[in-house]
């Protein structure tokens, strides 16, 4: 691995499609990995079949790795993470990670409650750098500290 890869994350919440847009534009993501186990919402746009259609035509692809990477899981997270599919996914998505910009996709917006936050504990552990996306402007204020 020569350059060193990132990793996006992001909790769709309750966002409008130009909220959420903006928010991954804003940290220039190309490629959406939904990790949600069942994707779909109550909120319309949010559903895999929506999103399908929505994300390309704003010049993101959308990938769904909810099978293996998803969470609810039999026995709890940790014990998915020791699997073959678990394992399958990371190698996948690690895959994308090389080529493009991705950003892995959830429905909690903060990744302390969500399963999310195991993925990017693996995904440091590697070495790869994890950014949460929480806000809109939150680029600025990251470039800003550093």
């Amino acid at each position: 691995m020569g350059k060193q890869v990132s990793v996006w994350t992001i909790g769709h919440s309750n966002h409008s499609i130009k909220a959420f847009l903006e928010m991954l534009k804003e940290h220039e993501i190309q490629v959406l990995v939904d990790i949600r186990h069942f994707p779909t919402s109550k909120i319309e746009h949010f559903k895999e079949e929506q999103m399908a259609k929505w994300l390309p035509e704003n010049g993101i692809e959308y990938v769904w790795l909810g099978k293996e990477l998803g969470g609810y899981r039999k026995g709890g997270y940790r014990k998915h993470m020791r699997t073959k599919l678990f394992r399958e996914g990371i190698k996948r998505l690690l895959e994308i990670a090389q080529q493009k910009r991705i950003c892995l996709m959830c429905m909690e917006p903060n990744p302390k409650y969500c399963h999310r936050r195991f993925i990017a504990a693996y995904l440091e552990r590697k070495g790869i750098k994890v950014i949460h996306i929480t806000a809109k402007g939150q680029k600025a204020l990251l470039n800003f500290k550093s």
